[in-house]
């Protein structure tokens, strides 16, 4: 009687391993899955941003180059843009950190100390322009 208990007990035992087994096995494939599941979102996210940020980048220059077309060169546009500091003009503001150079309805605003200027060569208030945290990084 002992013999067909331990050759049950073998085949219980047996049957215990394959579906042991069988879960491993299981368990990678799902792993491997979510692995290549991941990868496939990641790059789908990618392309996707990178097509939208493209569309949109075209959009605003078309859109820029319409209202050129409307406004025209004799008319200033209403929306303010930047002049940088030259030889030319403002050479006392070349890489002064107060330097804004926004140009509002034709008008120059070169910094909020001198909003029109400095006239000489070494402007009293001018500060070396320091780069932030993050873009000193990128250099």
């Amino acid at each position: 009687m002992e013999n067909w208990q331990k050759e049950i007990w073998e085949m219980v035992q047996t049957v215990a391993d394959e579906v042991e087994h069988f879960f491993q096995g299981m368990s990678e494939m799902v792993d491997t899955f979510f692995e290549v599941t991941e990868e496939i979102t990641e790059q789908l996210q990618n392309t996707i941003a990178t097509e939208v940020d493209q569309y949109l980048q075209d959009l605003a220059e078309q859109i820029y180059w319409e209202l050129e077309d409307v406004v025209g060169d004799d008319l200033d546009p209403a929306f303010p843009y930047p002049v940088e500091p030259s030889v030319e003009q403002n050479p006392a503001c070349i890489g002064c950190c107060h330097y804004h150079g926004q140009v509002y309805g034709g008008n120059l605003l070169v910094c909020g100390m001198h909003p029109y200027g400095w006239e000489g060569e070494n402007c009293p208030d001018w500060e070396a322009d320091e780069l932030p945290d993050w873009e000193a990084e990128d250099l």
